[in-house]
């Protein structure tokens, strides 16, 4: 009786069919994770700056009032071995005081949970804080460096858009104002393959986009 079998060379090109599949999907893979935390900090960025657009903190009586702009905060806890795990928070600090308080902080529109996590607290069970923030957790963010525009960790928004930088230092005065383009660069932890993250924030108009995907 006659057999159907699949011969040597066939077997070969599906091999090699299989090989170039996951070649091309590994550093898909990687991509995904890069994109996927570039999306969560863009809708962020974005985000603060809705709040702002909605909520005009302009306040010349107030010698400190550009505290209370609407304004997005990455912070970081230490691990036992050292490593740093990055989160973000947006909230607007209407006590004046630099501590972010929970009532301060923006809600998380996709799930209704606070944009909040206290600096310093390693426990990322609170069943009010939203998991979108955590950055390290999520996504393996390992570092986070500021630069151009911004040298601080927090990024902020008056009523018409404008970026902001220095605000907890900032007197009765316009001279925070983003003058420079704000470079934000997020690194990765080893093994993830991802190369680091850039994300412009533009002066003036506040616009955020991922360096080399400009309409992104």
């Amino acid at each position: 009786m006659k057999r159907n079998a699949f011969t040597m060379l066939e077997l070969v090109l599906v091999i090699v069919v299989m090989g170039i599949l996951a070649s091309m999907a590994i550093p898909r893979m990687e991509r995904d994770t890069r994109q996927e935390v570039a999306d969560n900090i863009l809708s962020a960025i974005r985000y603060t700056q809705h709040l702002a657009l909605m909520d005009d903190k302009t306040d010349p009586t107030d010698v400190k009032w550009q505290m209370l702009l609407w304004h997005i905060r990455f912070s970081h806890y230490t691990l036992t071995n050292g490593d740093k795990r990055w989160f973000y928070t947006i909230s607007s600090n209407s006590d004046h005081n630099e501590n972010v308080d929970k009532n301060e902080t923006a809600i998380d529109p996709q799930n209704g949970l606070y944009l909040f996590h206290a600096g310093g607290d390693q426990t990322l069970d609170e069943v009010d804080q939203s998991p979108n923030i955590f950055l390290g957790e999520n996504y393996g963010v390992k570092s986070i460096s500021f630069g151009g525009g911004c040298d601080s960790q927090h990024i902020a928004f008056d009523h018409i858009g404008r970026p902001y930088n220095g605000i907890y230092a900032a007197t009765n005065d316009f001279s925070t104002i983003m003058k420079t383009p704000c470079k934000l660069t997020f690194g990765f932890e080893d093994g993830l393959g991802a190369n680091p993250l850039i994300i412009t924030i533009e002066p003036e108009t506040g616009y955020a986009s991922i360096t080399g995907q400009p309409d992104a």
